[in-house]
């Protein structure tokens, strides 16, 4: 691609590739067709390759998400698109109680090589059933992969790995990154590893997905002040790339996580206890967390960003824990 992409392009893109290198891939979810999606991701896909391998489905997420895994047992390599991560909660059943287990239940006979897409995050007035951060709760379950592209990189280039897995893979797109424009960096993408976005020395800021360029924003922020921060993009929720976590901790001896989903049995939790397991005694402040408030997305503007991680917070939190 040539000059400026947006991420809905790179993940479109992406789609297209699997599709031109491997005739067992296919798309398969509610307007994925016709439509083109309802981010527009796959807008123009059907025309290229038929309604054989861009598959309109029924507005059933169970039965299509059962289906996607069948289609994997039987050898194919669907990408199985939710509209949002609350609809997923209808296939809750598939996904852990099916995708994530039928390896283990068969002894190491059946893998589910799928791949599920789903939009997560607020940020664009869809309101309460449209807008939650639910990721975290699928990084809770054995047998998955959770990435969450951040990038126009990664949003182009961790599909094709993720559908050479032998094993289900979720992606999470914040639905307020799809307009994100810029010069998409040709080369591969690891799943794998976190990704240290920026460096310094005096606090390290973790998040991922909508939350990685607020972070950017926000050290930019600190930066003014004097303050050095390593931004740290989890991307890959589960398995978490603990050591990246550790060395930059082990470095700048403060820590800020910031997530949108809620604070309570979140990710972030999750972080902050790795943390203090593994680097208790590199802490020179109390980890600070960035969350959600406890309440449903808000549809009015003001409250919805009132509601999520905003940077003042995420500086207000940096300075909290540098004068600790």
């Amino acid at each position: 691609m040539t000059g400026p992409t947006t991420y809905r392009e790179a993940m479109r893109e992406a789609i297209r590739e699997a599709m031109r290198r491997d005739e067992r891939v296919f798309l398969m979810g509610e307007d994925v067709g016709a439509y083109g999606g309802c981010f527009a991701v796959s807008l123009g896909l059907l025309e290229e390759f038929g309604p054989e391998r861009i598959r309109d489905t029924p507005l059933s997420e169970a039965a299509f998400v059962g289906a996607g895994i069948g289609a994997a047992m039987g050898g194919m390599r669907p990408i199985v698109e939710i509209m949002t991560v609350n609809f997923s909660l209808l296939a809750l059943d598939q996904i852990l109680d099916n995708a994530a287990t039928l390896l283990h239940m068969s002894g190491g006979q059946l893998n589910v090589p799928l791949v599920i897409r789903m939009t997560t995050g607020a940020g664009r007035q869809l309101a309460a059933q449209h807008s939650h951060s639910l990721e975290g709760w699928y990084a809770h379950i054995p047998g998955l992969k959770i990435l969450a592209p951040a990038t126009l990189e990664d949003a182009r280039g961790m599909l094709w790995p993720a559908l050479q897995d032998p094993d289900p893979v979720l992606i999470f797109e914040h639905g307020a990154l799809y307009s994100m424009s810029g010069v998409l960096r040709p080369g591969p993408v690891d799943i794998a590893h976190a990704a240290l976005r920026r460096s310094g020395k005096h606090v390290t800021l973790i998040g991922y997905g909508g939350t990685a360029t607020k972070l950017l924003s926000a050290a930019d922020a600190l930066a003014a002040e004097g303050v050095e921060a390593d931004v740290i993009d989890l991307r890959i929720l589960r398995p978490l790339d603990d050591a990246t976590v550790m060395e930059s901790v082990t470095r700048t001896h403060r820590v800020v996580i910031v997530d949108e989903g809620w604070r309570s049995g979140s990710l972030s939790a999750e972080i902050a206890a790795r943390i203090g397991e593994q680097a208790f005694y590199e802490l020179d402040a109390p980890i600070a967390r960035v969350c959600t408030a406890e309440v449903p997305i808000p549809y009015a503007r003001h409250l919805e960003e009132a509601a999520i991680p905003q940077v003042p917070a995420i500086v207000a939190a940096a300075q909290g824990v540098l004068a600790s």
